[in-house]
């Protein structure tokens, strides 16, 4: 199978337990689906490999899920920071008005008409919405998900329409190169105090 063949659905942070378990947060809206899995398959620099699922059990908003063969803290610890995977026809059926994020990468973005660019990337990070990283010839922004400002998603025409309020994009635009070199110098700290928080959350 192709990379574009694979969604994730959760991300190893640590080891849990002492028996091989691991914690990993959710990247999918249906966790349920995890009773119905027997595998999953593990990503990192190295590659990809199957792994296969024992059980698993929902804590504080994160799963913990035991795999075959992972029977130590070491050998759990070793997964941690792996993507996990499922081949993307193995997704859950969604209504005909909803999209899953991960097809949204390469579609063009409006702002009430106005092009932003196209996805590059979808990132998960501490909030509720996932921010969509958009990108043009004039530069970036990460703009949050979220369904009060999403106006239509056209998958056949890979367009996504929003409407943002005021400002958004200038507090969501990347810095410039006065601003960068501002931050390596003396006081970086009281320039960057002095400037509206952006729009950037950590994955």
């Amino acid at each position: 199978m192709a990379e574009n063949d694979f969604v994730t659905v959760a991300r190893v942070v640590r080891s849990q337990g002492r028996h091989g378990e691991v914690l990993a947060e959710l990247h999918t809206d249906f966790p349920e689906r995890f009773a119905e899995r027997r595998r999953l398959f593990a990503v990192d620099a190295a590659g990809r490999r199957e792994l296969q699922l024992e059980s698993h059990w929902l804590h504080k908003g994160r799963v913990v899920l035991k795999f075959r063969g992972v029977d130590s803290i070491e050998q759990a610890q070793a997964l941690a920071g792996c993507e996990l995977q499922i081949p993307r026809e193995e997704r859950a059926p969604l209504p005909r008005d909803a999209a899953y994020v991960s097809d949204l990468v390469g579609c063009e973005v409006l702002d009430r008409g106005h092009a932003l660019g196209a996805i590059a990337e979808v990132q998960f990070g501490a909030g509720e919405a996932p921010l969509l990283l958009v990108r043009s010839e004039a530069g970036e922004h990460l703009i949050p998900f979220a369904a009060e400002f999403v106006e239509s998603v056209d998958l056949e025409l890979r367009r996504v329409a929003l409407r943002l309020p005021a400002g958004m994009l200038e507090l969501a635009a990347p810095l410039t190169d006065e601003e960068k070199r501002a931050q390596n110098e003396p006081g970086a700290a009281v320039a960057r105090g002095s400037r509206p928080r952006r729009g950037r959350r950590r994955r």
